[in-house]
């Protein structure tokens, strides 16, 4: 994704496991304004590595997952961005997103990237497909007006890269494993997820 959307304060990342065994990740951060705290978890993909407090922070987004060292480089890298919605709709948060990209690629294509909507979570995804052979993977997800936030995974990804759809595939398990949660924070530092 090509725009950055407003950083919300990020607390930390807790790996965990999930009731399959697979291995997890919780990401959550404070209120801020009038969204209540929030977390999201999904799969900790094997061979992947998490960051939100590194990498992620000085990027200015909530996570990033990535394999092997970190490269500072876009390619391969899933991202977590979580903002407060302002926007009345998802679709509006896409539209006003699909807007930005075509003014800085006018002749880039758009097309509808499916994803299974995770439960309770309105979901959107979108393929922009640059003129410079990158692409980009990008999917808005509303948990509810109450909820006071949206949020979106991406991943760019090269038009040749020979491991171009096993990454994908590894975007929209994260994708489609994600669950929202509101954040209670507890006296002092402590702090719990709520099942949404």
């Amino acid at each position: 994704m090509r725009r950055l959307a407003v950083l919300l304060c990020l607390l930390m990342i807790i790996p965990f496991a999930r009731a399959d065994d697979a291995k997890g990740v919780l990401v959550y951060g404070k209120a801020d304004g009038n969204a209540p705290g929030w977390a999201i978890s999904t799969d900790l993909l094997p061979g992947w590595t998490q960051d939100c407090c590194k990498y992620a922070a000085a990027i200015g987004v909530n996570l990033v997952l990535y394999q092997g060292d970190w490269t500072g480089k876009p390619d391969r890298v899933i991202v977590l961005n979580v903002w407060p919605a302002k926007l009345p709709t998802l679709d509006a948060e896409l539209q006003d997103d699909r807007k930005h990209y075509l003014q800085t690629d006018a002749t880039g294509k758009v097309t509808a990237f499916p994803v299974v909507e995770p439960k309770a979570i309105e979901c959107q995804g979108v393929l922009y497909q640059g003129t410079d052979h990158v692409d980009d993977a990008v999917v808005f997800c509303s948990p509810g007006k109450a909820s006071g936030i949206r949020y979106s995974w991406s991943m760019t990804i090269g038009a040749t890269d020979p491991q171009r759809q096993a990454m994908l595939d590894a975007f929209k398990q994260v994708v489609e494993h994600s669950s929202y949660m509101k954040y209670v924070a507890g006296p002092g530092s402590t702090g719990k997820a709520v099942a949404h």
